[in-house]
This record gives structure tokens, C-alpha cells and sequence, in this order.
């Protein structure tokens, strides 16, 4: 396996940007040697989807841009991060049976305790935050 392998995007904080970042990660991910049909791609398609829409939606326009960035360690793990300006960090909402959305945090931590993920989040320097997920990669890099 490569030492380390990265890759990033900056966005607008558009609402068409979410495609935009899934699809780039997706992209990312075929070039490493993870095909796009598997179980793996779709959950990380999912999790960034959700994350993008939460930089897009809940930022409440401090953050004009977001970015996406995708780390394979040498320890055999992947990263994938979104960060945008806004400083406070994503909360876990009660979702009512009803309602339409609030649950991006609960599928994710979901996502990530059956994959044997984590999910964790960082300040930045300039007072915004990072979304990280990490989950294991078992195949090899091209």
C-alpha cells in the first residue's frame, strides 16, 4: 500500500454542490482500486452526501464555500473530511417519526458503528470545523 494518498475539493456552498462532492469522492475512490459498486463506496457516497448537505444547509451562510478531502493512510485507513466556516459542530437532533430531515448524524454514526468506522470532528484554525469519518480499507492501492 501507498505511504499516503490524498485528494481534495473546494465547493460552493450550493445545493448542487452535494453531487458535485459525491461524485468527486466517488471518483477519488475508483482511481485508488475501490470499485464503485460496493457495499464500502455506497456507504461512503451516503456520508458524504449528508455531510455536504449539512455545510450546505446548516452553515446559515458564514460559510460561502466547503471542502471535501479524502486521506488513505498508510495504516490502512480512510479519511474522508468536510469542513466549512460555520464554528458550532454538528448536534444530533430527536427526529419525529415524520419528519423529513435532522437524521444525517444518525445515519452516519450508524454507518459507522456497523462498518467499525468513527466519526469525529476538529476545529480549524480560522474557527471552523472539520467532519472527519474513518473507516478501514482493505484493498490494495493502484
Amino acid at each position: 500500500m501507498a505511504d499516503h494518498q490524498e485528494a481534495s475539493v473546494t465547493l460552493p456552498s450550493a445545493p448542487a454542490s452535494v453531487t458535485a462532492a459525491r461524485r468527486y469522492v466517488s471518483t477519488v475512490l475508483a482511481d485508488w482500486g475501490l470499485p464503485v459498486d460496493t457495499d464500502t463506496a455506497d456507504k461512503v457516497r451516503l456520508i458524504v452526501s449528508e455531510l455536504a448537505t449539512n455545510a450546505v444547509q446548516h452553515t446559515r451562510g458564514m460559510s460561502p464555500t466547503f471542502t471535501v478531502e479524502v486521506v488513505l493512510d498508510h495504516d490502512g485507513l480512510l479519511r474522508v473530511g468536510v469542513t466549512d466556516s460555520h464554528p458550532r459542530f454538528p448536534r444530533r437532533l430527536p427526529a419525529a417519526v415524520q419528519q423529513d430531515n435532522g437524521r444525517g448524524m444518525v445515519i452516519i454514526r450508524c454507518l459507522m458503528a456497523e462498518s467499525g468506522g468513527r466519526l469525529s470532528f476538529a476545529r480549524t484554525p480560522e474557527g471552523g470545523k472539520t467532519v472527519w469519518i474513518a473507516l478501514p480499507w482493505a484493498v490494495p492501492v493502484r
